[in-house]
C-alpha cells in the first residue's frame, strides 16, 4: 500500500527531523498563550493579540524573504530557520529565571517565530518536491500529517503535567531543543541538492554573488496562486477555514483555563484525544483518494472540517465540558487530517519548481494574516461579549465557507510544467 512506500533514506532523514521538532512543538502547544495567561496574567484582549500581532509581524518579516529562499539551496535554509527559532524560544526560560519576561518579549518571540517558520515551509516544500518523485508526493505528505498529529496527542498532555509540575516556561525549553535537534538532522541529510540559481527561460542566469531579488520577484507566488482556478479556490477556502479555526485557539484558553477554571492537564487533553483521530485520517488519505478521487475528498472533508466548530461555544464545566470539546475537536481534525495531506500534494502538483519556495510563501503569508485578523477581532468581541459569544460566531461564519472549495468540473488533475533549462 502507499503508506508502506519506501522514499528513501534522505527523506527517512527529513521526516526524522521534521518528528524531532513536531514532538518539541507538542510538548509546547499553546505555550505562548499558556504563559501569558498563567505567569502575566494575561486577559482576552492580551492573549488574542499574542496570537494575531506576532504572526502579522511575522508575515510582514517574511515577505522578502520568498525570493531569497527561492533562489537558494534549501536545506541551509531550513538549518538556519531552525536555529533561528531555538534562539528566540530560549529567550523565554532565561528572561523568566531573571524576573524579565514581559509581554512584549512574547510578542517579539511570537513574530520572529512566525517568521522562521514561514520560510521553513517555504524551503522544506521546495526541497520535498525535488526529492520525491510526483506519485510519491501524496504518501510523503501523509507521513508528514501523521507525524504532526500523532505529536500533538502526545505532546500536549505530557506538556500539561509537565507545566503543572515545574511551571510555564519547562516546554518552552523542550520545544527550543526540539529545534536544534532537527537542525542537527536535516544537516545530516547527505544527498546533493541541485543549484537553484538558474532562472526560467527567457531570464538571464544569475551571476556569482548576485542577489534574485529582482522587481516584480515578491508577487509571482500570488500571481500563480489565483492564476490556476483549482488553485485560487482552495486558497481562498483554506485562508478563511485556518483564520477561523485558528481564532478560537485563545478564546479557548481563557475560556477554559480561567472562566471554567480547568487544569493545564486538562486542557493539553482536550486537544491531544481528538489528534488520534488525526493519525487515522492522514494514514487513509493515499488509500481515499485512490477510491473515490481527490474532487470528492476535498468537497466531503473539506466540508465536514467546518460544521462543527459552533460546538465550542456550548461547553460547560465539568466532565461533560471536557467531553463536548474532546468530541468537536475529534470531528474536525478527522476530516482536516484527510484533506490537508491532499492539499498539500495537489499544491506541489500545481507549481513549477522554481516557483515553489514562493508560491509556499504566499500561501503562509495569507494564512497567517487571515489568522491574525480573525483571532484580533475575536479577541475584541471576547473582550466586549466573552469568550463564548465569540466561538459562536466564528463557528457560524465559517459555515459559509465550504461553497468556495473548486467545483468538481475544475478540478483535472495537472503537473505543473517546468521552465525550459
Amino acid at each position: 500500500m502507499g503508506g508502506r512506500r519506501r522514499l528513501g533514506r534522505d527523506f527517512g532523514r527529513l521526516w526524522a527531523a521534521y518528528a524531532v521538532s513536531a514532538y518539541g512543538s507538542g510538548l509546547g502547544f499553546g505555550a505562548l498563550p499558556l504563559i501569558a495567561v498563567l505567569a502575566l496574567r494575561a486577559g482576552p484582549a492580551e492573549v488574542s493579540a499574542l496570537s494575531a500581532v506576532g504572526p502579522a509581524m511575522g508575515a510582514l518579516i517574511a515577505l522578502p524573504l520568498a525570493p531569497w529562499v527561492e533562489f537558494r539551496r534549501k536545506r541551509p535554509v531550513m538549518v538556519a530557520m531552525d536555529l533561528v527559532r531555538f534562539a528566540a524560544m530560549a529567550t523565554i526560560p532565561v528572561a523568566y529565571a531573571f524576573g524579565l519576561l514581559g509581554f512584549v518579549h512574547l510578542l517579539v518571540v511570537s513574530a520572529v517565530l512566525a517568521a522562521a517558520k514561514i520560510a521553513f515551509n517555504a524551503a522544506s516544500g521546495a526541497f520535498l518536491k525535488a526529492l520525491v518523485p510526483p506519485d510519491d508526493l501524496l504518501v510523503a505528505n501523509a507521513r508528514f500529517e501523521s507525524t504532526h498529529w500523532s505529536s500533538v496527542a502526545v505532546g500536549p498532555p505530557l506538556g500539561g503535567a509537565a507545566t503543572g509540575l515545574f511551571g510555564p516556561v519547562v516546554t518552552v525549553v523542550a520545544d527550543a531543543l526540539s529545534y536544534l535537534l532537527s537542525a542537527l538532522g536535516i544537516a545530516a541529510i547527505r544527498g546533493r541538492e541541485e543549484d537553484p540559481r538558474p532562472r526560467p527561460a527567457g531570464e538571464q542566469p544569475l551571476q556569482a554573488g548576485e542577489q534574485p531579488l529582482r522587481a516584480g520577484a515578491l508577487p509571482d507566488g500570488w500571481r500563480h496562486l489565483l492564476g490556476d482556478p483549482t488553485l485560487r479556490a482552495l486558497y481562498l477556502n483554506q485562508i478563511l477555514v485556518s483564520g477561523l479555526i485558528m481564532a478560537t485557539e485563545p478564546l479557548l484558553a481563557v475560556l477554559l483555563l480561567r472562566r471554567l477554571e480547568f487544569p493545564p492537564w486538562q486542557y493539553g487533553l482536550a486537544f491531544a484525544l481528538p489528534c488520534l483521530g488525526g493519525l487515522v485520517g492522514s494514514r487513509l488519505a493515499p488509500r481515499v483518494v485512490a477510491r473515490f478521487g481527490r474532487p470528492a475528498v476535498f468537497r466531503t472533508a473539506g466540508t465536514l472540517r467546518a460544521v462543527w466548530l459552533i460546538g465550542l461555544a456550548f461547553v460547560r464545566p465539568g466532565v461533560v465540558g471536557l467531553v463536548t470539546v474532546i468530541a468537536v475537536e475529534l470531528a474536525i481534525v478527522v476530516n482536516m487530517s484527510l484533506y490537508t495531506p491532499v492539499l498539500a500534494a495537489c499544491r506541489l502538483e500545481r507549481t513549477p519548481k522554481h516557483l515553489v519556495a514562493r508560491t509556499l510563501t504566499a500561501w503562509s503569508v495569507g494564512q497567517q494574516a487571515s489568522t491574525a485578523l480573525c483571532t484580533a477581532l475575536g479577541g475584541l468581541l471576547a473582550t466586549v461579549t466573552g469568550p463564548r459569544t465569540a466561538l459562536m460566531v466564528a463557528g457560524l461564519l465559517i459555515l459559509a465557507t465550504p461553497p468556495l472549495l473548486p467545483r468538481r468540473d475544475r478540478m483535472t488533475p495537472r503537473t505543473a510544467p517546468e521552465p525550459a533549462a
